[in-house]
């Protein structure tokens, strides 16, 4: 499943780091795959990128298999494929290469460890990274924040997606649009949750993140939100995303 939205700040890495923790706290056995140069899946997962020996930059550069760039983190049956700042050069080298577009779909089919799900944390942008995460995924994910200025990219990224099932990946589906950050005291946050509704009814799931410090605060502790603080209501809502994620 690859997280996408070009748009920043919508909740992308929250939402990796939390559904593929909340995923596995269900069971499942799940790989993140943080293909953000900024490597904020990678902290907040508790991995210093900077210690990191190899990362996506090694995967996507064919210097390293994905089984051996994995790495476990704290949580039981959560691994990831950690980033570093260096992954910004691998999107000016591969853009001269054969099947730039293929390369993470080639090393994930290399993929053992009986894995059932992997989340791919897209950048803000619709590069050649994303490009990847989208050619190698069988769903896309997409991330939206209760707000009208986030609105006007999401027409242009479904059209993107529709672009790549036609000419990369024909499996690609929309596993649906989540929305984050909703506060329910907000007029705000109800009108752009019913234009989505009534503009992309089928594509909305049910599930809402609600806006929560709690969530921020695991962060930067390096943690999921479902370890920092189990009770609270982000956990709480990221726990019924996995629900809905495994019913479908």
């Amino acid at each position: 499943m690859a997280v996408a939205n070009q748009k920043g700040g919508v909740g992308k890495t929250t939402t990796v780091m939390n559904l593929g923790a909340a995923l596995a706290e269900r069971g499942a056995q799940v790989l993140v795959i943080d293909l953000d140069p900024q490597s904020n899946s990678t902290s907040g997962l508790g991995i210093d990128p900077s210690r990191a020996r190899l990362t996506t930059y090694q995967l996507l550069s064919g210097e390293a298999s994905i089984d051996e760039v994995a790495t476990p983190t704290a949580v039981p049956g959560l691994h990831v494929v950690p980033s570093q700042v260096a992954l910004v050069g691998a999107e000016i080298e591969l853009v001269n290469q054969e099947d730039r577009e293929g390369r993470l779909r080639r090393a994930l089919a290399a993929l053992t460890g009986g894995f059932g799900y992997v989340l791919i944390d897209c950048p803000p942008s619709l590069g050649l990274l994303t490009l990847n995460a989208l050619a190698a995924a069988d769903e896309a994910l997409v991330p939206l924040q209760a707000e009208y200025f986030a609105l006007e990219g999401l027409a242009h990224l479904l059209y993107t997606i529709q672009l790549v099932r036609m000419n990369l990946n024909p499996k690609l589906t929309l596993a649906g649009i989540l929305i984050n950050q909703f506060d329910a005291r907000t007029t705000l946050s109800w009108d752009v949750l019913n234009e989505i509704r009534r503009v992309y009814p089928d594509r909305l799931l049910q599930t809402l993140i609600p806006r929560n410090v709690r969530v921020s605060e695991a962060s930067s502790h390096g943690q999921p939100v479902t370890v920092y603080d189990p009770s609270c209501r982000g956990a709480q809502a990221f726990r019924q995303l996995a629900e809905e994620v495994m019913s479908r």
